[in-house]
């Protein structure tokens, strides 16, 4: 069974009471101001066919937070990409272009790595 389809279960593994059920963990995780955001700019073409990608990672907060700052760095690029799992990938090498926008917007902590 592959991960994504194993049910979460937290390592319990069987429980006597018939009560039992499992309570979801509350994450409560704010956005941080940008000015805090220690956001990091990659050139990233592992796992891709060779084909080169922008990667920013470090972004602390929610998800719906993460969607709309990839959707303002897809617009200032002019191309396709994807935010999840607390990254944005922004298609082609558009480093120095992602870099003057956080840096326009804001993110003052943001830096080129690799």
């Amino acid at each position: 069974m592959s991960k994504k389809n194993k049910p979460d279960n937290r390592g319990f593994v069987y429980s006597t009471d018939p009560n039992f059920k499992f309570e979801e963990e509350q994450d409560a995780v704010q956005t941080m101001p940008p000015e805090q955001q220690k956001l990091r700019v990659w050139l990233d073409t592992k796992q891709r066919a060779g084909k080169a990608v922008t990667l920013i990672t470090g972004f602390v907060g929610t998800a719906e937070d993460l969607e709309e700052l990839g959707k303002k760095l897809k617009n200032a690029c002019g191309t396709g990409g994807s935010a999840k799992d607390r990254e944005i990938i922004i298609q082609g090498d558009q480093r120095e272009k992602v870099m003057q926008w956080l840096l326009k917007n804001g993110y003052k902590n943001s830096k080129k790595a690799g």
